[in-house]
């Protein structure tokens, strides 16, 4: 049983906005009964230009009908600037939160609202038009679809991808593609902070930030590189700018193992973390 928030659950028992809407202003509709999630919204404009009717259908699961109750509350009102605006996070956040797994029924919602005022902007027929290649064949995602997930939500992971967009979780065959795209998107994202971080006053990352940009910085500059000779590194923990690593695999007891730490993982750690961390091994 999914860890639901007592207003996911409230969503789902009780949809709001559910039905049609008669020669709506603008119609989407994005995934497919043979996916196991699909989403029509439609939308009426008032004549102040906003949001006054907001209606869908939906099949799916519990956290599929709750994530498109929640978007259709929440942008009644808008003007479609404002509606354009609403992220697959901020469906989450007006529900308390999603499980990780779920993440992908957020992204539905955004996806059906983008296609419903693209519908009413340039006449886009209301199914999804897929663009660009597609990686995950078996539900359809693009590489464009999955470049703007990891970018706009910080994945750095292929099953993070998969929740948020269900690719890769069919045959798996496009696993490999998918690591491609986040190794992309992670390396800009860390060279992108790594120059801003030059050219700006340093802030004092809290302990949660400091911990995932380590793990990002071990999986994306550190493990490919260990991994290259039979090794593998593992993080122990983290107390302050001490950073506690267990080396694995051929790396473990090898006798050049403390050049490791030094010249490559310390190295890597003070170049995209902080200057300030030292590095231990923890031999277990």
């Amino acid at each position: 049983m999914w860890d639901y928030t007592g207003k996911v659950m409230d969503h789902f028992r009780n949809p709001r906005n559910v039905g049609v809407i008669e020669n709506p202003d603008g119609i989407g509709e994005v995934g497919s009964l043979a996916c196991g999630d699909a989403l029509k919204l439609m939308f009426k404009l008032g004549p102040e230009g906003r949001i006054s009717e907001v209606k869908f259908q939906t099949f799916g699961c519990a956290s599929a009908i709750a994530s498109s109750s929640a978007l259709t509350e929440m942008i009644k009102g808008m003007t479609l600037d404002e509606a354009a605006k609403v992220t697959n996070q901020d469906i989450a956040e007006f529900l308390g939160g999603l499980p990780e797994q779920k993440m992908h029924c957020s992204v539905m919602g955004r996806e059906a609202l983008e296609a419903a005022i693209d519908n009413y902007r340039i006449g886009k027929t209301e199914k999804k038009i897929l663009s660009g290649k597609v990686v995950c064949n078996c539900f359809g995602v693009t590489e464009e679809e999955i470049e703007r997930v990891v970018r706009e939500n910080g994945l750095s992971s292929i099953d993070q991808v998969t929740n948020y967009t269900k690719a890769g979780g069919g045959c798996g065959k496009c696993k490999g593609d998918i690591g491609k795209i986040v190794d992309k998107v992670v390396h800009e994202r860390l060279e992108s902070e790594r120059k801003a971080g030059a050219h700006a006053t340093p802030r004092k990352m809290t302990v949660i930030e400091k911990i995932r940009l380590i793990e990002q910085t071990i999986d994306r500059e550190i493990r490919p590189l260990l991994k290259r000779d039979g090794g593998d590194i593992e993080l122990i923990d983290v107390e302050g700018n001490r950073v506690k690593v267990a080396l694995r695999g051929m790396c473990a007891g090898c006798q050049v193992s403390s050049f490791t730490l030094k010249d490559v993982v310390g190295v890597k750690l003070k170049e995209f973390v902080s200057s300030d961390l030292t590095v231990e091994e923890v031999r277990e």
